[in-house]
């Protein structure tokens, strides 16, 4: 594929900033590695093979009758007994973490929340779940919940942005008047009191954050689409009898967006915040979900416990610094006095 010169000067600065570079191939690494978050914590085996036969639980459930035992319903694959009839025809393989968010290990010998020991590798919270699994799929969570809200609202922000730079007038005016009253509301507590009507789920709470993130870059597409759409080469494509549609998002939008790519790490760092302080106040996620603000929750009614709060802390702190520094990185790599040097 041919890369431009602008593009390849682009790329030169991005890895020049070290920082953000290595930030974001680790980030990378740590996103792919928790979508597959299956196959590290689960409380089912990633393979069983049984009697020269191939089973996959953790896709497909399989009655204990199937392994030689007599009940009809799932198998409890940690029952010793099960465990047992398996292991005389085949073998086991378990995940890293032998837990998933929500299973509960009731073999504790202390009460929960239970420290950190060689099977719950970072303790348990105070329902005797998992505080590994729950990181790991929490994360996932916040990162996707992230990424899909980001892309929603640049695209009805860049529209929005758009529309009102290109054509001015009333319609920006009416918009701009629209924005002031809209960006006034208390978005925090209009999101508490929503939620408390609905029972929360990951679309819901989507949508609903959707109705005021998307202001984000509005006022930045709307600054690029009012100094360039008099230009000569938008005068040029007038003259030529291009459509209003194809000279917005053809010949203008590239030049908008080299300031839109810059705020989008940020613009994805707000949207895992407000995730987190949602669940941490109980306004966000289902009850049971894996996430970080219950976790942080937990961390705060259970001092005794401190490496809920730790883990919750570090794991938040870590990904939101990842996700700045690529930030950093991608002002650099579009600023254009180092795109032109």
């Amino acid at each position: 594929m041919h890369i431009s010169p602008i593009n390849q000067r682009r790329w030169q600065n991005f890895k020049a900033n070290r920082r953000g570079f290595w930030s974001l191939w680790i980030f990378l690494c740590l996103f792919i590695l928790s979508l597959f978050a299956e196959f590290i914590a689960n409380d089912k085996p990633i393979l069983v093979v049984y009697d020269e036969q191939v089973y996959v639980p953790i896709f497909k459930a399989y009655p204990e009758t199937t392994f030689g035992g007599f009940l009809e319903t799932e198998t409890e694959y940690k029952d010793p007994e099960v465990r047992e009839l398996i292991e005389e025809k085949g073998w086991i393989v378990w995940p890293l973490v032998p837990f998933s968010y929500d299973s509960i290990n009731f073999d504790l010998t202390v009460p929960a929340p239970s420290p950190p020991s060689a099977i719950n590798w970072l303790g348990t919270d105070d329902q005797g779940r998992d505080v590994a699994a729950r990181m790991i799929y929490g994360f996932r969570i916040s990162i996707l919940f992230g990424l899909t809200l980001t892309l929603f609202s640049s695209i009805i922000g860049v529209f929005a942005g758009a529309v009102q730079g290109y054509y001015g007038g009333w319609r920006d005016l009416m918009f701009q008047r629209f924005m002031e009253i809209w960006s006034g509301l208390p978005t925090l507590y209009l999101l508490i009191i929503l939620a408390t009507l609905v029972q929360p789920n990951f679309w819901w709470l989507l949508g609903l954050m959707l109705m005021f993130s998307w202001m984000a870059l509005v006022d930045v597409v709307r600054a690029e689409f009012l100094r360039a759409r008099n230009f000569e080469f938008v005068n040029a494509a007038r003259a030529l009898g291009v459509s209003n549609s194809k000279i917005m998002f053809r010949h203008i939008l590239p030049n908008a967006m080299v300031a839109t790519f810059t705020f989008l790490p940020f613009i994805l760092n707000g949207s895992i915040t407000t995730l987190t302080a949602l669940d941490f106040l109980g306004f966000g996620m289902p009850a049971g979900s894996a996430s970080l603000g219950e976790l942080l929750n937990q961390g705060k009614a259970n001092l005794q416990a401190p490496w809920l709060g730790l883990t919750a802390f570090f794991v938040l702190a870590i990904m939101l610094s990842l996700l700045i520094f690529i930030g950093e990185a991608v002002r650099d790599a579009f600023d254009p006095r180092k795109t032109f040097r």
